[in-house]
Parts: C-alpha cells; sequence; structure tokens
C-alpha cells in the first residue's frame, strides 16, 4: 500500500514520478507558508527546501498549521520539517534557519529548484525573490496580502499585473515593472482589507500588526500548493 496511491489514481503514475523527483523551495513557513508545505508534502513532493528564521509563538496558534503549545519557541523549519518526514519519510528535506535578505541571498542556488513559493511577507524579500527566479527562470508562484481579511473564498489566482484591489499587489506591479519582470502568478484576495480594533501589541516590523483568522491564510496556502502541484505534475509552468 502507498500513501499517495488516492492522489495516483487522480493524476497517475507518471505525474506522481514527476513530482517525486520535483525540489520546491518554500521562502517562509508560517501561516501562509505552513500549509503550503504541509500540502506539498502530503503530494508527494520530493524535496522541500524550508526557509525562515522565525520560531513558533503563542500568536501564531490562531492560524499556523505548525503551531502548537508544544512547539512554541522552536524554529518554523525544524517543526516543519519534522512534519514533513513524519508524512513522507522518503522525502527530502533541507532547512535554512535565515530570512532571504540581500546578506544571504548567495546561499540560495535558484537553478537548483523545480519551483518557488514565496510566502513571506516584507515587500523587499518579494521583490528580491521574484528577481532571483526571473534571472534563474525557475517558476515562482507569490502570495500577496492575506492579513486583515475574513472572506477565504475571495481568493484567485492570476498574473499580478491581472491583479486589483490588493494593495500589496498594486506595490508589486509598480516595483516589478521597473526591474523588467512581466509576469508573475500570485494568489490574492479581491476583499477590501478589514480594518483591525486596536489591540495593543506592537510589531516593529510593521506599521501595524494585521489582524488574521485561521481560515483565510491556510485557504492561501493551499491554493498555492495546488497551482504548484498542477504545474509540475503536468510538466508545465508558467513563463
Amino acid at each position: 500500500m502507498d500513501a499517495f496511491q488516492r492522489t495516483e489514481l487522480l493524476l497517475g503514475a507518471e505525474k506522481m514520478r514527476r513530482l517525486r523527483e520535483a525540489r520546491v523551495a518554500v521562502f517562509g513557513v508560517g501561516g501562509v507558508g505552513g500549509y503550503v508545505v504541509e500540502a506539498l508534502a502530503r503530494s508527494g513532493i520530493g524535496t522541500l527546501d524550508l526557509i525562515d528564521n522565525d520560531r513558533v509563538s503563542l500568536t501564531n496558534l490562531n492560524r499556523q498549521i505548525i503551531a502548537l503549545q508544544s512547539t512554541i519557541g522552536k524554529y518554523k523549519v525544524d517543526v516543519a520539517g519534522e512534519r514533513v518526514l513524519d508524512i513522507n519519510p522518503q522525502a527530502r528535506v533541507n532547512v535554512y534557519k535565515v530570512f532571504y535578505l540581500p546578506e544571504t541571498a548567495d546561499s540560495f542556488d535558484f537553478t537548483a529548484y523545480d519551483y518557488v513559493a514565496d510566502a513571506i511577507d516584507t515587500v523587499t524579500g518579494k521583490l528580491m525573490l521574484a528577481e532571483s527566479a526571473f534571472r534563474a527562470k525557475v517558476p515562482i508562484i507569490s502570495s500577496m496580502g492575506a492579513g486583515n481579511k475574513l472572506d477565504a473564498s475571495a481568493f484567485q489566482v492570476a498574473d499580478i499585473f491581472d491583479t486589483s484591489v490588493c494593495p500589496l499587489a498594486k506595490v508589486m506591479r509598480r516595483e516589478l515593472r521597473k526591474r523588467g519582470i512581466e509576469h508573475m502568478k500570485v494568489v490574492y484576495s479581491k476583499e477590501m482589507p478589514v480594518v483591525p480594533e486596536e489591540s495593543g501589541m506592537e510589531d516593529t516590523a510593521r506599521r501595524q500588526t494585521p489582524g488574521s483568522v485561521a481560515f483565510v491564510p491556510s485557504v492561501a496556502g493551499l491554493i498555492m500548493a495546488g497551482e504548484i502541484v498542477k504545474d509540475l505534475s503536468n510538466g508545465c509552468v508558467p513563463s
């Protein structure tokens, strides 16, 4: 009996082989990225590179699949990596306890990847990932804003230049044009952002801490994983 036989009923043996031979890098394994990793592992992706320097915190419990009372304080990539191997012991997992920044960018060879999932939440990092994937001619799918949203049904898959409503996507469109990048697949929401209640939470990396719920970033992550699996298993990737 094979753990992925139910998936193979839909995809067939050849497509499952492609997934086993694929290597996918997931940048950011939090609210969105954790579900990307989960679905890719359960789809039989052979090699996963997990990149994140955060540790699990108490405030992650409301939405992150790797966040449990027992994992608080642990590095997210370690928790996610252990979970992948618990699902599929034959998988290969590479973990990197770093953020993707100019000083760490040289640690990654994008030509080694078959697909890149961008689930980080800073514009600078997202643009760097887009540029690196573009130069290496590696397909990338990027998550736009999932914070301050309540309607999980409002997510769509589109080219970044066909997006609307999402404030993050607007910034990304402008900056990608400056860099000569004309296409990028994204998952974005057409829901207008909700104005969060004042909570007194501090976040030195942002002007205001975004609100979040369990059922929105998870859906974005699962949609991203679905696009990756479909593209890789069909042997075609977005240009």
